[in-house]
């Protein structure tokens, strides 16, 4: 009998911080396909999760972690839309924002209303993947103010000191 080795907490946190990405990218193109939770996360897990293109090798991802965010955010997108829409400008509400930005929001809001995950961790992870996204862009920036707003909706208790 073999057994997989164990993985470092480095390699683990990486595999998060890939899971999260991926669930970004596949809120996205479930909304702009109009697949199922189903198919999109199929389609994930078989061929981005570590997988090897010409463009270069993609992470592996912690599959446990990528299915939850998805289905959560999927699941509890009216309340995290409506959170997202307090903490965004008055004029600006979750429609008119960029269609990664609100995947990008989605799956945030998934893991801070509806996972054990530290606000704080959210927050820079979140940012992370958004520099990914727009690494030349002011995006960045204004993902970290809305997801601090509704870090601090979703987990007030975390902020008290």
């Amino acid at each position: 009998m073999t057994t997989s080795p164990k993985l470092s907490l480095a390699e683990k946190k990486l595999m998060k911080s890939a899971s999260r990405l991926y669930a970004v990218q596949a809120l996205f193109q479930m909304e702009s396909s109009g697949q199922t939770i189903a198919a999109i996360c199929r389609e994930f897990e078989t061929h981005r999760f570590g997988a090897t293109y010409e463009e270069g090798e993609f992470a592996e991802g912690n599959v446990d972690h990528f299915r939850a965010v998805v289905d959560h955010a999927v699941n509890f997108q009216a309340l995290i839309d409506q959170m997202t829409d307090r903490a965004l400008v008055a004029k600006w509400p979750i429609e008119r924002i960029d269609p990664v930005l609100r995947a990008l929001f989605r799956a945030a809001g998934a893991e801070m209303t509806q996972m054990p995950t530290p606000p704080k961790v959210a927050i820079t992870e979140y940012v992370d993947v958004a520099k990914a996204f727009f690494p030349d862009g002011k995006e960045p920036k204004f993902v970290n103010a809305v997801l601090d707003h509704m870090a601090h909706e979703a987990k007030p208790e975390a902020f008290d000191k």
